[in-house]
């Protein structure tokens, strides 16, 4: 048992997919934080709020319940600025390497096909005939 949870663990695919939920949360911190600091007081400042979670304001009922439609548009752009960061930081330049790796490795040439089974047939029946006459 012990055997087969140190091949698991030693697998590249594990070992990779913890270092990308580690760059992962690390990366995620630095994106709150440029939205919390940066698009949420200047969105905001468009709403007269203080910061765009508090923008946007709607009270249900006497309740004193409030819905804040800026903290959605918040998450939204965050989501947006995450989805930007990760395709034009990894997929994009992983894209082109695969292009130019695709490029450098040289074209393989089939080797022609032969003649059909049908074509075959016919040949022997030719040379049949040939022989006969």
């Amino acid at each position: 048992m012990l055997s087969g949870f140190k091949e698991f663990i030693l697998r590249g695919n594990v070992i990779d997919l913890a270092v990308a939920v580690v760059i992962g949360a690390a990366f995620t911190a630095v994106v709150n934080t440029i939205v919390e600091a940066v698009f949420n007081p200047l969105i905001g400042a468009l709403f007269n709020a203080e910061s765009l979670a508090t923008a946007l304001p709607v009270e249900i009922g006497t309740s004193g319940a409030v819905i804040y439609f800026g903290a959605v548009i918040a998450a939204i752009i965050q989501f947006v600025l995450v989805a930007a960061v990760v395709y034009f930081a990894i997929v994009a330049p992983m894209n082109y390497a695969n292009k130019l790796a695709a490029a450098r490795k040289p074209a393989v040439v089939e080797p022609e096909a032969g003649p059909t089974e049908a074509e075959l047939l016919l040949q022997i029946r030719d040379l049949l005939a040939k022989q006969s006459s």
